[in-house]
Parts: C-alpha cells; structure tokens; sequence
C-alpha cells in the first residue's frame, strides 16, 4: 500500500457548518461571556447523563480543582489510579494535599479497588476514579472498601450510559479531542444541590452571580452582587457552550462511528494485538503489544525481538500518528512514590493508542489497518 502524504492523527475533533452557525448566533448576539448558552448547556447536560445539577467550567481540571475546594478539607490524602493524565494527581497537589498513586487492574486498566485498601492512610478523604478510555469503575468495589467522597473523571466517558452516577460528584471533558468538544471546557455534575452551587459561586471570583435564571427574565449585568468566599475565574462561556450543543446533537452518531472503528480494529488486527477492554465511547483504542516477541530467525541462527515503541516508530513512518495513554503518574518526579507498581509496571509498556476520531474515512482504518499488520507480519511470520 502506497505511503500517504499526510500524516494521519491519532485523535482529532470535527465539526461543520452547524457549530459555525452556532457561533455565529452567539456573535451576533452580543453576549459572548456566560449566559443563556451556558444556562442551556448545564440543563440540557444534566439531563443527558442523569444528574440533577451541573455547573459549566473552562476545563475538566479546573471542574475537579474546583469540587476540592468546594469541599473545604485540609491536609487530605487523595487517591488515584497510576495510569491516567498528569492532571489527576497534579491539581491535589494545587491544593495543598498530597497524591496517593495506587495500581490498577490489568484489563481495563481502571484504579484497583484492592490496591485502595492497602494503601489508603487515615486521611484519605477524597478518591479519584478515572473511566480510563471510557470504562467505567468498579465503583461498588470501590465503596466496599472506601467510604470518602468518589470524584468520578469522566473525561473519557462522555457518553457511556450510567457514566458519571458511580461517585458524589463528576468532572467531563469537552477539550478538542474528546467525544465532544468544544476547544476546551469541562461540567461538573451532581444531585448534591449545595456542593453544585458552591462550585457556581467560585467559578467568578466568589460573585453571586451577573446572569439572571430566572425565567423570561432579560439578559443584563447585575452591578451590586455579594462575594462571600474566595473565588477563581473558572466559568464557561457561551461561545463554547454553543458549540457543545451542536456537538451533543451529534454524540449518538459521533459515538457509532468511533465504535466502528473498534469493531473493525477487534476485527481485523492480527491477534498478537491484544484487544482492550469493550469502550462505548473508544476515546481511546488503547490496544496492548506485548514489550517483547522473541522467534526463531528461518536458517535457527538466532532471534528477532521487538517492543511497542518500534512499532509507534514504523507507524509514524507511514505517517501514522500513535500515542500511549498514559505514562504511570508515579514516574513524574512531583509524583514520585515509594512502592512497588506490578500491574502498570507490566501492563503499561504494552499500550499504544491507534486512532480513533471522527475526521477518520473507511481507508483510514484500512490504512491502519494493513500498516500494523504489515509490521507484525515482517517480524514475526
């Protein structure tokens, strides 16, 4: 198969003349900041995913930042999965916790409910559990053994059914590679009425607020607003908020095609590629290589080994963009602990991102399809 020209991405977002009306909807309005885009997206959101209450933020990591300070604990532990994006265990470090790393399990590659057990400390107050790739947690294991508040990160599964509803609080994701995004944004969702609200009030500086709910009620400034606490500039705006909208009118669609991709990767990789666990949103397809195939060269005079990382290397040659979600967090030095890892350690050199993205066309998946396949055939039949 001829090598493409250009490279192709392992994750990209696409829209179309839908969110460029949206946005120019907003413009012309006038009210680009938060407001009635904004109110629509919360409500709407909510809905979609079973919560009572949502307050939109600029990102998933300022939503999660924002429900640790809304909870007002001090010297907290907080526990997380080892593999995940930096920004999980980083942003409890923000505040002043510290950053409990524990393992993972070895399928779904999800916080291990056992390794909670083991090593969280008597002030552990908050867990942090990552839908890796969309999967969700086994959140019933994880309340058998741990009785803090479950922040559920739900970045990667927006929208698997039932996602978002294991913890007391989730985070989503809109940033401009996930199932809908929007350039960059976050919501936090939650029945938890009071913590929703306190998360609102920070999000402009502690101000009440400047846009009226109320229904029929004209958009305008409010100039004489109470602060009562500390607050951050952490709101969404409508210029965003009218982008997701038209992205949440295409997710069921969106989310189809990417489980397309997933069938036909199941499909049609050679079986070394070992096949990750089921995602309904595949935000990644997070397959494994195992780090080291070793076989008899013809003529028996020796051996012909390869890892994972050769194999992002042949791909990119063919332009072929790959990534690995993710690098353990203990191997960052901010994060640095002092035990042993058995399962990431071993489970984690085998991962290798293939892509998955809505900008992809059937001879993009043949594409890398026959690539991968190519490699493995060249060194191992």
């Amino acid at each position: 198969m001829k090598v493409r020209d250009i490279m192709l991405p392992v994750l990209a977002p696409k829209g179309g003349k839908e969110e460029v009306e949206a946005l120019q909807e907003v413009i012309e309005s006038g009210w680009w900041g938060k407001g009635p885009k904004v109110a629509e997206f919360e409500e709407k959101f909510a809905e979609m995913v079973g919560h009572k209450y949502a307050c939109a933020v600029t990102s998933a990591s300022h939503g999660q930042d924002l429900v640790m300070k809304a909870l007002g604990l001090k010297d907290i532990d907080v526990i997380n999965p080892a593999i995940s994006f930096i920004a999980t265990a980083m942003i409890p470090l923000w505040n002043g916790f510290t950053s409990n790393i524990v393992d993972v399990l070895p399928d779904t590659m999800c916080i291990d409910p056992k390794d909670v057990e083991k090593y969280k400390k008597p002030n552990s107050e908050v867990l942090i559990a990552v839908n890796q790739a969309g999967v969700p947690c086994d959140y019933e294991a994880l309340r058998k053994v741990f009785g803090g508040f479950i922040l559920e990160d739900t970045a990667h599964s927006c929208y698997t059914p039932g996602a978002g509803l294991g913890g007391d609080a989730a985070v989503w994701s809109f940033q401009a590679v996930k199932t809908m995004p929007c350039g960059d944004g976050g919501m936090i969702t939650s029945d938890d009425k009071d913590l929703i609200e306190k998360c609102r009030e920070m999000t402009w500086f502690g101000v009440s607020s400047t846009w009226s709910r109320a229904s029929g009620a004209k958009p305008g400034y409010a100039w004489d607003y109470q602060v009562d606490l500390v607050g951050y500039k952490y709101y969404m705006i409508d210029i965003m908020a009218a982008i997701c909208l038209e992205q949440m009118k295409k997710l069921p669609a969106n989310l189809e095609f990417r489980r397309h991709v997933q069938r036909r990767y199941n499909e049609e990789l050679h079986p070394i590629i070992e096949r990750p666990h089921h995602t309904e949103t595949v935000q990644y397809y997070c397959a494994k290589l195992p780090p080291k195939y070793t076989n008899i060269a013809p003529d028996g005079s020796g051996h012909s080994s390869t890892t994972r990382d050769d194999l992002i290397d042949y791909l990119a040659s063919k332009k072929i963009h790959t990534s690995v979600h993710f690098k353990p967090l203990y191997k960052y030095d901010p994060l640095h602990q002092n035990r042993e890892y058995p399962i990431c350690e071993k489970e984690w050199v085998k991962l290798i991102s293939l892509p998955v993205h809505n900008r992809m066309k059937e001879e993009d998946i043949d594409y890398v399809i026959y690539w991968t396949n190519k490699w493995i055939e060249e060194r191992y039949l």
